[in-house]
């Protein structure tokens, strides 16, 4: 016997020491959209333990959440999916589809397609990252057309404890990165970075527009799945 549900499946790859990204889909989901996770090892935010976690882990991980049936599958890390380029990024999507047969929603991606939309040129980043995925995600948008006039990280290695930074100091640390320039957006990279509790305050303290990961994430995995089942 077969049945079918009117319920749509969202199915994120997200590093297993990601505590952020899950809870923030799922509080800001419609009720009509479920989400199903699986996780791929990670500890260390180094651009060593995501080259591990994409090699080792990832498939793997993506095998098992392919049985859950997702409507669309997101990579759900913002650095992993800058680490090798636009080129790397774009065939990882293209392998996590051919084996779920549905369509894939890169982080990375979302973000320079949110910046180009919003005519978005002069960036200000901010990042828990260290400096060698700070270059990574520099590199990465400014391959995309926008220029990257300061990014800035709090130099976190260990990936659990970057979920545990409190919203003030994200919001001190933006005021404090900013300070005197005059980007068209600041930009707030990493899944795991509990950026979207700081962002009603950064509006309202800056004249620009303020993005994060996992705000553009899901607005653009909402918009996927509008597009795909309608």
């Amino acid at each position: 016997m077969v049945f079918t549900s009117l319920q749509k499946r969202i199915g994120l790859l997200v590093p297993s020491s990601n505590t952020v990204m899950e809870v923030d889909f799922y509080r800001n989901l419609p009720e009509t959209i479920t989400l199903h996770t699986a996780r791929m090892y990670l500890v260390s935010t180094t651009p060593e333990g995501e080259t591990r976690m994409l090699d080792k882990f990832a498939m793997p991980a993506l095998r098992d959440l392919a049985t859950s049936k997702p409507d669309v599958v997101v990579f759900g890390c913002t650095s992993a999916g800058a680490l090798r380029g636009k080129a790397y990024d774009d065939e990882l999507c293209m392998r996590i589809s051919s084996l779920t047969g549905v369509p894939t929603v890169s982080v990375i991606r979302s973000v320079s397609d949110t910046l180009l939309e919003s005519n978005t040129r002069k960036l200000v980043v901010i990042t828990p990252y260290v400096d060698a995925l700070n270059d990574r995600i520099k590199a990465s948008l400014e391959a995309e057309g926008s220029e990257v006039i300061k990014i800035a990280g709090l130099g976190i290695f260990d990936n659990f404890s970057i979920a545990m930074v409190p919203k003030q100091t994200i919001i001190d640390f933006a005021l404090n990165t900013v300070g005197d320039l005059k980007p068209d957006a600041l930009f707030i990279s990493c899944t795991n970075f509990p950026a979207m509790q700081a962002l009603p305050e950064l509006r309202s303290l800056f004249t620009f527009p303020v993005f994060s990961s996992n705000q553009v994430a899901i607005e653009k995995t909402i918009q996927k799945m509008a597009d795909f089942t309608n």
